[in-house]
């Protein structure tokens, strides 16, 4: 007993004979599944024709195979329209089934340039590559979510010389990127956060200091909070720092050894790098109190999962 849904790879079908024709696998089937109105949903159909259709199918191995079925036109009782009857793994007006179009956008995506499966395949470069669009298209629909996460993350990174700076939006709650948009201006992006749907659904939105991200985040995500980057914050602390320490002692911020032990963190610091900064804070103990204090903050920001009352 042959088990067409193996044979064809699609449900619904009951396979009726198997031939090869002149290198080409013609795969003659029956369609088993539902038939119903596309545009009412309706069941009450009148028969009104029929005829034989060929589809380019998956191939088996080097050979080409086509994937032959009696489609029906039907009008509809309910709603009085007509239409040729649908099949499960085939789109409407398409000369090709679903997994042989999935396979060309493998195929493609492994490294195959678009001449050489083209001639493989019989079809045209630009064939495969509406194909690879289409596969490309429906990947990024299925991890890329219509609604805006809860919980995002915006930040900004350069892309190229040509096209300057992108934004990246993440889901944080899943650890993944949500989308990329070029542009990091509030004009450039004010487009797109214009388009997105659910933005009162978003509670918090995590994000650096930019005055034009703040600006967006405000009137786009009314019911969001916004949290700052500890990243951008340690940093802000630490300019603030050196902006301190340069009206203190102008000669000594100058030392380029200084600055980079002053700028990092105390855990990161050799006992020799240690052993030089305590020496140069000894003498002089203002600058010794505010680099204290530096370090104490930065480490508290360092903690997570603490709450309001732990951190205060």
């Amino acid at each position: 007993m042959i088990r067409s849904e193996a044979v064809i790879g699609l449900p619904g079908y009951q396979v009726t004979g198997i031939e090869e024709r002149n290198g080409t696998v013609r795969l003659s089937a029956r369609y088993t599944g539902p038939i119903e109105c596309p545009h009412c949903g309706g069941k009450r159909l009148r028969n009104k024709g029929r005829r034989i259709r060929r589809w380019r199918h998956e191939s088996w191995g080097v050979r080409h195979s086509e994937l032959e079925l009696e489609t029906q036109k039907w009008r509809c009782r309910e709603c009085g329209r007509s239409f040729w009857q649908r099949f499960a793994g085939i789109l409407p007006r398409k000369r090709a089934t679903e997994p042989f179009r999935r396979s060309v956008f493998l195929r493609h995506w492994d490294g195959t340039s678009r001449s050489r499966l083209g001639q493989r395949e019989g079809i045209g470069a630009a064939t495969v590559e509406r194909y690879f669009r289409r596969g490309l298209q429906r990947q990024f629909s299925a991890w890329h979510s219509g609604r805006c996460p809860p919980v995002l993350g915006i930040d900004e990174h350069f892309f190229t010389r040509r096209q300057g700076y992108a934004t990246t939006v993440c889901d944080l709650r899943h650890h993944k990127v949500y989308d990329v948009v070029l542009g990091r201006s509030e004009a450039a992006l004010e487009a797109y956060f214009q388009r997105l749907e659910g933005k009162a659904e978003v509670r918090v939105v995590c994000m650096d200091l930019a005055s034009n991200y703040r600006a967006l985040v405000r009137k786009h995500f009314p019911n969001a909070r916004i949290v700052a980057d500890r990243f951008h914050v340690i940093r802000l602390i630490n300019q603030h720092f050196l902006a301190c320490w340069r009206d203190l002692d102008p000669a000594g911020s100058k030392n380029r050894g200084l600055l980079s032990l002053m700028r990092r963190h105390r855990h990161k610091l050799n006992p020799q790098q240690q052993a030089r900064l305590l020496a140069y804070l000894a003498d002089r103990p203002a600058l010794q109190l505010i680099y204290r204090f530096k370090q104490r903050l930065c480490y508290l920001l360092l903690k997570k999962h603490r709450t309001r009352k732990q951190c205060q």
